[in-house]
């Protein structure tokens, strides 16, 4: 990763960019997916480095939006590198088709979730010293990424020992998007999602159809909107200031229904927590709405899970402040005891 290694954030750290084995959470198929991995400097402690694996949010839906090809790493350098200075070593995926050929299942947590749990795999290949202690944290798609790590751990990775995981602003169940869409009330910041969600789902299943869902502006700004990488990307801020409530209005019940089934197949809890877990949002998300996410906590309580939770007044998906949520992962590896929440 000679870009990232040149950079002011890369000298602190080991990092290298790693192609490994992963698993489609959509089907089964076994998949090829990139990712970076980091050790801090220095000498690993007992046991070596213990791993945080974290997911990031939503970087676009294409081959070149994989952090791992940015020396910024898409602009989540800092995240890495505040870990590493505080003796995690890192996995950190691209997700499948980010980064290497593929359809990216934008929104499928499942798949981001393998993917995850296979990073820390590919990161102890890479590295020596390196524990199978492990802790998730992510951020919107890599909250849900992160989510779904800590359903299937225990069975996808029995060799790896999960200690808890940190949902942030999670994209958990985003199949209200469609519900939106239909009455018009779809954000600024969800007019632009619903774009990828569209060409996502539209490039993995015949069946939906791109010009079902978009009209107007958005059909007209289509491939500028999806970009996120060449010259299309400087003409995005323009497109997105032309974009209506009615760009987006499904037509047909029909069309809506088949969009809205294929999200909520996505949508989290699929099955109980490997491990506790620790979800932060805000009340005020303009992407991902607080309903939603309360919703997702409320069925995974029902599963009988071990959840602490966070809803911060006022918050969005960006501004949430997750200083205690790192101070829960380095409990969970001091083996302290959690509360749980669903017993309230």
């Amino acid at each position: 990763m000679p870009g990232f290694a040149a950079s002011s954030d890369g000298v602190h750290l080991q990092a290298a960019r790693v192609v490994y084995r992963s698993t489609s959470g959509d089907g089964g198929a076994p998949t090829v997916v990139s990712g970076a991995v980091f050790v801090p400097l220095g000498v690993p402690p007992s046991g070596g480095w213990p791993v945080v694996a974290f997911g990031h949010g939503t970087t676009g839906i294409d081959e070149p939006c994989a952090p791992s090809m940015s020396a910024s790493l898409m602009g989540v350098s800092g995240v890495v590198v505040g870990l590493a200075s505080k003796g995690f070593a890192v996995a950190m995926p691209d997700y499948e088709g980010l980064g290497s050929p593929g359809v990216h299942p934008y929104t499928d947590a499942r798949t981001a979730g393998l993917n995850m749990i296979d990073a820390v795999r590919a990161l102890r290949a890479t590295f020596k010293n390196v524990s199978n202690r492990w802790a998730a944290l992510g951020h919107s798609q890599g909250g849900a990424a992160a989510w779904a790590a800590d359903e299937w751990a225990r069975e996808y990775a029995p060799g790896l020992d999960l200690v808890g995981a940190v949902a942030l602003a999670p994209a958990a169940d985003v199949s209200g998007f469609v519900d939106k869409a239909q009455a018009g009330t779809l954000t600024q910041d969800q007019r632009l999602a619903i774009v990828l969600l569209i060409e996502s789902l539209a490039r993995r299943y015949p069946t939906i159809n791109r010009d079902d869902y978009r009209r107007g502006s958005a059909a007209r700004s289509w491939d500028v909107l999806s970009a996120c990488a060449g010259p299309l990307v400087d003409q995005r801020p323009a497109a997105a200031l032309e974009l209506t409530a009615k760009d987006f209005l499904p037509r047909s019940p029909a069309a809506a229904s088949r969009m809205r089934e294929r999200l909520q197949a996505w949508a989290l809890p699929q099955r109980p927590l490997s491990a506790p877990m620790y979800v932060v949002y805000g009340s005020a998300d303009a992407l991902v709405d607080a309903r939603w996410t309360t919703d997702a906590i409320a069925r995974a309580c029902a599963l009988g899970d071990t959840i602490t939770w966070e809803e911060q007044p006022g918050k969005g998906h960006g501004d949430i402040d997750f200083t205690q949520a790192l101070t829960w992962i380095v409990d969970r590896f001091a083996g302290k005891p959690v509360t749980n929440e669903c017993r309230r």
